[in-house]
């Protein structure tokens, strides 16, 4: 999946506000954290993202809302 259809795709059960399961990024390339060891969800063997997007919280909201409208 690329990037601009990650940060919109549905929540996997374990993101949350502060981490996410793969990189939510638009444009990975244009973050500061992209391949940092143990932080960057491209380098780390658990997939998991530990730097999201400043617009993350309010996307993770989004998506959240939208999964209980859609119950």
């Amino acid at each position: 999946m690329d990037n601009a259809k990650a940060h919109h795709a549905p929540l996997h059960h374990a993101d949350t506000l502060e981490t996410t399961v793969g990189c939510r990024h638009t444009t990975p390339k244009n973050c500061a954290k992209n391949s940092m060891q143990n932080v960057c969800a491209f380098v780390r063997t658990d997939n998991v993202c530990l730097a999201p997007p400043r617009s993350w919280p309010r996307q993770f909201d989004k998506l959240k809302h939208s999964e209980i409208e859609d119950e």
